[in-house]
């Protein structure tokens, strides 16, 4: 049996990812106004053409780093027989850690706040952009990793959203409302795996039926 609980996400090269790199790096030092097309191509040594060519308009440029932030909260994919609880938690675990790594970020935190900044313009739509290939992104990842686990009869839940949404909260809590209210994120990284264990911990007491294997 093989469960794969990652999603189509768009083939990219690693020159085009280490533009994006470059992208997020101008981003967090200088904020919306340093992200410009000129001046990421200076910065990233490569012609205007080729970033139109590779991600289309701002828009798109916009898009593309927010799917390849997205995308270091990693997919997982069991191979073999059955998904054991040990394996099961342990995937989760790492879900968990890699999400606070992501949110707890400079580039995540930056793009967040410019979201929050620009909330307000109806011409803004960065915040659905974050929506769309950021946190639904994740969503997708988690859910597809939970119902592989209720397939099993590890988990049983009413619906895979509310149980993403509880997964969430224990794992995230108001941690990331706290960074982005400038609250250093450096001291709290050290208790991440903990934070991550014991959260899993918790939405198993909730979800978990208590079986060691997965169902025949």
């Amino acid at each position: 049996m093989q469960i794969d609980t990652t999603f189509d996400a768009p083939e990219r090269s690693e020159r085009q990812e280490a533009v994006l790199d470059v992208a997020l790096g101008l981003l967090v030092e200088g904020g919306e106004k340093a992200l410009t097309t000129a001046g990421l191509a200076r910065a990233a040594n490569c012609s205007k053409e080729s970033l139109y060519k590779w991600f289309g308009d701002r828009d798109g440029l916009l898009s593309a780093m927010i799917a390849y932030q997205a995308s270091k909260v990693r997919g997982v994919e069991v191979e073999g027989g059955r998904l054991t609880a040990d394996r099961l938690k342990a995937l989760l675990v790492t879900f968990a850690q890699d999400l606070l790594g992501v949110l707890s970020g400079e580039v995540s935190l930056a793009l967040n706040r410019l979201a929050i900044g620009q909330a307000s313009r109806e011409s803004s739509k960065l915040g659905r952009l974050l929506e769309d290939q950021g946190r639904r992104q994740v969503r997708r990842r988690a859910i597809g990793l939970m119902e592989a686990g209720r397939r099993a009869g590890l988990l049983r839940f009413e619906t895979s959203e509310i149980a993403y949404e509880s997964f969430y909260g224990l794992v995230v809590s108001d941690l990331h409302l706290r960074m982005l209210l400038g609250e250093d994120a450096g001291p709290m990284k050290h208790e991440f795996s903990r934070r991550a264990g014991r959260a899993v911990d918790a939405f198993l007491t909730l979800y978990g039926t208590g079986r060691d294997t997965a169902a025949a």
